[in-house]
């Protein structure tokens, strides 16, 4: 059982006068890269959310996004640092007398100044703390749903071109026995033509002939592919799968494949290597988004 690195998970709720809601976005990534934007009241649990995430999501470039928005009457009140206003708004009227300026603007101005206006959002209550909590969790669970729905579909392309190498390895056992009498013949018409049929040694020819089909023996590398492809098809059914574990086994199965494409001396059988290999490059390809 596979998981997708991609994955997406939302929650709300909805207290009768706030609403939290809680998003989590993640994309492919070698390592857990992750990204919070939070209201400035829940700055003190940002170690508790990253923890979290840490253990359930493992791997991946996420984005956590919560979201306060006052939906009732009991909208948290805002206050004004009237000493602060003053303070600034004498300074920007005499800068617009220095300058000759008109000074028509300068309150609204100074109410956009830093530390003027002063929410009270500063801090969250542990009933409220609960709530977001629950959110949260609701929304993880999201995610992780949507990664394993992911990850099915990905199990089953994977599968597909797994089988599709394990055919092209059937059609290659069938093509090989009908490689040694055409290299025999190939050798045996080209030492005729250049020495002549009289002047060739049978029993040495034989004897060459057998050193070199042996170096061109390709049942161990068939034997090892086939191995390799059994224990991905295992490894992708195991509950601790991973893309790292699997992209190590098609390793494998790349060098065996190409071993036999370089021994092959045989167009059949090349052709066969040829959409081995395109195959295992879809997979690798795919293997990059899983977790």
């Amino acid at each position: 059982m596979i998981k997708s690195m991609t994955g997406y998970g939302t929650a709300s709720f909805d207290t009768g006068g706030t609403k939290y809601t809680v998003e989590i976005k993640s994309l492919n990534s070698k390592f857990l890269e992750l990204s919070l934007r939070l209201p400035k009241m829940f700055t003190e649990k940002e170690f508790q959310l990253r923890t979290e995430c840490s253990k359930q999501i493992e791997r991946g470039k996420v984005n956590l996004t919560i979201n306060v928005e006052q939906t009732g009457t009991a909208v948290k009140a805002a206050g004004i640092d009237t000493a602060l206003l003053k303070h600034y708004y004498e300074q920007l009227k005499n800068v617009s007398a220095e300058l000759g300026e008109q000074s028509g603007n300068l309150m609204q101005l100074a109410l956009t100044l830093p530390e003027v206006v002063k929410y009270d959002e500063e801090t969250i209550s542990e009933e409220e703390w609960k709530v977001v909590e629950k959110t949260f969790n609701q929304a993880l669970a999201a995610f992780t749903q949507f990664r394993k729905d992911e990850g099915d579909v990905l199990e089953k392309d994977i599968k597909y071109r797994i089988g599709i190498i394990q055919e092209n390895l059937k059609a290659v056992e069938v093509e090989e026995p009908k490689r040694i009498p055409l290299i025999r013949e190939r050798l045996n018409n080209f030492l005729a033509e250049a020495a002549g049929v009289e002047v060739i040694d049978h029993n040495r020819f034989e004897q060459e002939l057998i050193y070199y089909i042996d170096k061109l023996d390709i049942t161990e590398e068939k034997i090892r592919l086939k191995t390799h492809c059994d224990y991905f098809l295992e490894t992708l059914k195991a509950d601790d799968a991973s893309g790292k574990k699997l992209g190590f086994i098609t390793q494998e199965i790349g060098r065996e494949i190409n071993t036999i494409g370089s021994k092959a001396n045989d167009a059949g059988i090349q052709k066969l290597v040829v959409g081995m290999k395109e195959e295992l490059e879809k997979i690798k390809e795919q293997l990059l988004n899983v977790l």
